[in-house]
């Protein structure tokens, strides 16, 4: 039965159906990635051609992510998660059956990229639908909670497809994750409101259109801060990526001399990222989004740096330290995002998400010569550089910015709760009590 948005009970219901919807959307999108070979093989293709089942689905999900935005400002955050999940999972159990009826690649490559465009609604409008429905600090926690769903979607997309491959095959593989999928997305349909309690702006003052479209877009990067926090996925997403996309080939060859199988176990580092974000709500109310932010990247640069001695009981650790820096940053500057922005939130939640697939596609390839060039020092030179980049220009463009500040509006104005209430129809905070001690209270009470 669905819940009532004002009901003591939604934050909680939605925090579970926000989780559910991160392991769909992402154990789709990354599935295949543990099956290359597999592909490579059984359809007769080169391994750069079978790498394309995941680029066609990241691609489609970054070309529809912005005008997933504008969907959800028209038609409604839930509506359009629900279309996508719905899709998306109908879309998964069609691909493994694809190669007996139309034989070849192709096909699974269109398949692969309609998934992606369906998909780029979830990332595209997860967290402005929080910001519109939930209080603060309880969006700040479910944001926490649907990157952490993203982390077990995302890791769970490699380490139970990769297995399950060598004992049933790779189509057989993919469709029990197909499966799994489809349950994710009957949890966020039964547990999520159907009603998110937003309406789109409509006023005089706020053009509609392209031009509106444009507008919108454009109050987004003419805010410094806001610039600056949709800009750092970019980096730290790229930096995140390469890590692991060149990972498994050191791990392969000497001194360590891994098995595929034993080396594709490196993802179970994810696990640090589920905690991370899951925890990062947290950290927010105890010591700001900035320090969060700024820590994450620190984090990340420090791994990078630890994982350079070639034996694996530096290279773990550090592992572990650069993936939990990463989902720390992540969760903490996607919620901020969300709540600086106000009105605007879809578009800027939209270019966040543009701004960290681009990353993931264009730096995670770039690192790459680097690595051919000069091996694995290569690579974690990269890393720091970037993550030292990030952090330099996220310190600066935020400094002496609140975190609960939204930006400033040309019109319309971010959803105000009324005097006596906070968003979810409760009392408001009581005067006379500093501001991070309600915080680190309403985050205890809300995870």
């Amino acid at each position: 039965m669905a819940v009532d948005p004002g009901s003591p009970r939604a934050p909680r219901r939605v925090m579970v159906g926000l989780g559910a919807a991160g392991v769909a959307t992402f154990a789709q999108l990354y599935a295949c990635q543990a099956l290359l070979p597999e592909i490579s093989r059984d359809l007769d293709v080169s391994p750069g051609s079978a790498a394309l089942t995941v680029s066609v689905a990241t691609l489609g999900l970054a070309l529809a992510v912005v005008p997933w935005s504008f969907g959800a400002d028209r038609l409604g955050h839930v509506r359009v998660m629900r279309f996508a999940l719905v899709t998306s999972s109908a879309l998964g159990l069609v691909v493994p059956l694809l190669p007996s009826v139309l034989p070849g690649l192709e096909p699974i490559l269109v398949v692969r990229f309609l998934t992606g465009l369906a998909l780029a609604a979830v990332p595209g409008t997860a967290v402005a639908y929080l910001h519109h429905t939930l209080s603060p600090r309880a969006a700040a926690a479910a944001t926490g909670i649907y990157i952490a769903g993203t982390t077990v979607g995302g890791a769970a997309g490699r380490l139970l497809a990769g297995p399950l491959a060598a004992v049933v095959g790779w189509r057989a593989a993919l469709g029990v994750i197909a499966v799994v999928c489809v349950i994710a997305a009957v949890v966020f349909v039964r547990a999520v409101p159907a009603q998110d309690g937003h309406a789109p702006v409509r006023s005089e003052a706020a053009p509609v259109g392209l031009r509106g479209a444009a507008h919108r877009i454009g109050r987004v990067v003419t805010d410094r801060p806001l610039l600056a926090l949709c800009l750092q996925p970019f980096l730290l997403m790229g930096a995140f990526v390469a890590t692991y996309n060149y990972l498994t080939f050191r791990l392969e060859t000497p001194p360590f001399d891994l098995a595929p199988a034993l080396a594709a176990l490196c993802f179970l580092a994810y696990g640090a990222g589920t905690l991370t974000s899951s925890v990062s709500g947290r950290w927010t109310a105890r010591w700001g989004r900035r320090r969060v932010v700024l820590a994450g990247a620190a984090a990340m640069a420090l791994g990078a740096v630890a994982m350079l001695p070639a034996t694996l009981f530096a290279v773990v650790p550090g592992l572990l330290l650069l993936t939990a820096g990463y989902f720390a940053a992540h969760s903490t500057a996607s919620s901020w995002v969300g709540r600086r922005a106000g009105d605007v939130r879809s578009q800027a939640a939209a270019l966040y998400n543009v701004s960290t697939y681009a990353g993931s596609a264009l730096l995670g390839w770039a690192v790459g010569p680097l690595f051919q060039a000069v091996g694995w020092a290569g690579v974690s030179g990269a890393v720091v550089a970037l993550a030292v980049v990030c952090a330099v220009g996220v310190g600066l463009a935020t400094r002496g910015v609140p975190d609960g500040e939204v930006a400033p509006q040309a019109v319309g104005s971010p959803r105000q709760d009324s005097p006596g209430q906070d968003s979810l129809g409760r009392g408001a905070p009581r005067r006379g009590v500093p501001a991070a001690a309600r915080l680190r209270a309403e985050s205890r009470a809300s995870v």
